[in-house]
C-alpha cells in the first residue's frame, strides 16, 4: 500500500535512475560524435567537462541565484517568529539551521539553495510571509528543508550542467560539419560504415539537446514530488502544505523582474505559473514543476 515513506523512496530511486541515464546519454552521444569526427579525445573531454562544470557550479551557483533574486539575508532579531519556525523544523529533521533570506516581492514563493546542509539558505518572498498561515508556512519550510536534506540542489546543479555539456557537444559537431569537417581516417574506412556513423552522430547532435532537457525537467519534477512527501512526513500535517500550494498557485500578485526562467525551477511553485496553467499537454512536458493540482491531490491522498 502506498504511504509517505515508500512514496518518497520511489521518487528518489527514479531520480537516480534518470541521473544515471543522463550520464550514459552523454557518453553515448560523445562516443558517436567522436567516431564521426575521428576525434577520440572528444569522449574524454565530455567526461572531464561534465565533472569540472559540475564542481564549479556546485560551489558558486547558490551565491549567483541569491544575487539574481535580489535576496537579502536577515538575522534572528529581524524576524524571530520565522526563525523559531525554521529552527524547530530543523531540530525535527536533524539539519543545521540554514541562512534565511527575504526577497522583496508581493508574489508568494520560496526556494532553497546551497551546496550542502551546512552551507544552505532558504529565501522567502515578502508575499509568502504575509499571506500564509503558520501551518501553511510550516509546510513550505519543511518542503525546502527536504530539498536541502535530500541534496536536491546538488542533483539539480549536476542535471543543469550535464544539459550544458550535451549542448556544447552538439554545437561542436555542427561547427565541425559546417566547416567541412571529415574523418581523418575516411579513406581507410568502409563507405557504408562511415555513412552510418555520420548519420548516427547527426541524429544525436540534432536530438540530444531535446532529450537532455526533457531528462533534466523529469528529474526536477520527481524531486518536487519527493520533497512534498518528505515535508508531510516532517510536519505530520500534509494538509498544511496542500493549502499553501493552493494559496500560492491561486495568488494573483505578479512576481517582480528578479524572478525569471533561469531561476524559476528553484521555487516551490514556478513563478511562471500563469502561463504554465494554460499550457497544452505538449508544453507541459517542458515545465520544471509537476501540475499543482496533482501535487495537492497526492498530498491529500496520502
Amino acid at each position: 500500500m502506498t504511504n509517505l515513506y515508500n512514496y518518497s523512496a520511489v521518487n528518489k530511486r527514479k531520480t537516480w535512475l534518470l541521473m544515471t541515464g543522463f550520464f550514459i546519454f552523454i557518453i553515448v552521444a560523445a562516443y558517436f560524435i567522436s567516431l564521426a569526427t575521428d576525434m577520440p579525445e572528444i569522449l574524454l573531454i565530455a567526461v572531464i567537462l561534465s565533472v569540472v562544470m559540475s564542481w564549479t557550479s556546485y560551489w558558486y551557483s547558490d551565491k549567483m541565484v541569491l544575487a539574481v533574486a535580489g535576496a537579502k539575508e536577515i538575522k534572528k532579531i529581524d524576524s524571530p517568529e520565522l526563525y523559531r519556525l525554521v529552527e524547530n523544523l530543523c531540530i525535527s529533521a536533524g539539519l543545521p539551521v540554514p541562512k534565511i533570506y527575504i526577497i522583496n516581492d508581493p508574489a508568494p514563493n520560496a526556494f532553497a539553495t546551497g551546496r550542502n546542509p551546512k552551507h544552505a539558505a532558504i529565501a522567502f518572498t515578502s508575499g509568502i510571509l504575509g499571506k500564509l498561515e503558520k501551518v501553511e508556512l510550516e509546510g513550505v519550510v519543511a518542503h525546502e528543508l527536504s530539498h536541502i536534506g535530500n541534496r536536491d540542489i546538488l542533483i539539480a546543479t549536476i542535471a543543469t550542467t550535464l544539459l550544458g555539456v550535451i549542448v556544447l557537444l552538439s554545437d561542436l559537431f555542427w561547427r565541425w560539419s559546417l566547416f567541412g569537417g571529415h574523418s581523418r581516417d575516411n579513406d581507410r574506412k568502409d563507405g557504408r560504415i562511415t555513412l552510418a556513423i555520420s548519420l548516427l552522430a547527426l541524429l544525436f547532435a540534432l536530438l540530444a539537446p531535446l532529450f537532455a532537457q526533457l531528462l533534466q525537467l523529469a528529474i526536477s519534477r520527481k524531486r518536487e514530488f519527493a520533497a512534498d512527501a518528505d515535508a508531510a512526513l516532517l510536519t505530520r500535517y500534509p494538509e498544511g502544505l496542500a493549502r499553501a500550494l493552493e494559496k500560492i498557485s491561486n495568488d494573483t500578485a505578479m512576481p517582480t523582474r528578479t524572478i525569471n526562467k533561469a531561476t524559476a525551477h528553484m521555487y516551490i511553485i514556478s513563478p511562471l505559473k500563469a502561463k504554465e496553467q494554460k499550457a497544452s499537454w505538449f508544453n507541459k512536458l517542458w515545465q520544471t514543476h509537476p501540475p499543482v493540482g496533482e501535487r495537492i491531490a497526492r498530498l491529500r491522498g496520502l
